[in-house]
């Protein structure tokens, strides 16, 4: 059940911007129960927004996500992986991302640039910024106004899959070693960039995790407002003061 906000934290969603948020971190990490938070706090702001995945989101991004995470397509080769996962961004972005930001809406993704680098990079041990200039080509070069990282303990993450009906898919088969270098670089990518990273502890229990999200991501979006509050100020005053007067 989604938390409820309070008077001013509403307003203060009413006023922002439509904003690119992107939720990551290993698999049983969270990320789906606080995407659920973040909505339900949306409805209640009558605020437009949409969800998506990766890899999907599309047609043929759900093509994708199928034969990406079939065990059957073990092993699978590194670049072809990265390709395959850049070729459902890519459209992802074109055919959904973008139009829905253009058209005023927050946009609420599992997964985003970030879990190339963090997969691929630092878990297969590929060339970061060879991933790097590949998702600055697929994406256009957009970039989220704000990544959700949910931190989790690699044990605590698998007993939670362990738990679900759902078979494991090929990429959550990966040893307990390939995690946890996941995980360090989720880490490693949030020091790099902490204007842009909301970490949180995703090892803590389920009703800690969404207090703390709550408090957490109410306070970066207030942040995020009154540094927009000072750009327009900014540049108004710039305006007032390039005016000039006809005798």
């Amino acid at each position: 059940m989604t938390t409820r906000l309070s008077r001013s934290e509403v307003a203060i969603l009413k006023r922002l911007a439509p904003r690119f948020v992107t939720f990551e971190g290993i698999d049983g990490s969270g990320k789906s129960t606080l995407i659920e938070e973040l909505s339900g706090w949306l409805k209640e702001a009558s605020i437009a927004f949409l969800r998506t995945r990766e890899p999907g989101g599309t047609r043929l991004g759900e093509q994708l996500r199928e034969l990406l995470l079939d065990p059957s397509f073990t092993p699978m080769n590194h670049q072809a992986e990265v390709m395959l996962y850049s070729a459902s961004r890519a459209q992802l972005v074109q055919e959904i991302i973008r139009p829905a930001m253009n058209r005023g809406m927050w946009v609420l993704a599992d997964r985003y640039t970030d879990a190339t680098l963090a997969y691929q990079g630092y878990g297969r041990g590929m060339d970061r910024k060879a991933l790097e200039r590949i998702q600055e080509w697929a994406t256009g070069g957009l970039q989220p106004h704000l990544t959700v990282l949910l931190d989790c303990e690699v044990m605590i993450a698998s007993r939670r899959m362990s738990g679900r009906k759902e078979k494991e898919d090929r990429i959550e088969q990966e040893d307990r070693d390939f995690h946890q270098r996941v995980r360090d670089g989720y880490l490693k990518l949030a020091r790099a960039t902490p204007e842009r990273f909301l970490v949180l502890d995703g090892s803590r229990a389920l009703d800690k995790v969404r207090a703390n999200f709550q408090r957490q991501f109410i306070a970066a979006l207030r942040r995020s407002y009154d540094g927009e509050q000072q750009t327009s100020n900014a540049s108004l005053a710039v305006g007032a003061n390039g005016r000039t007067t006809e005798s």
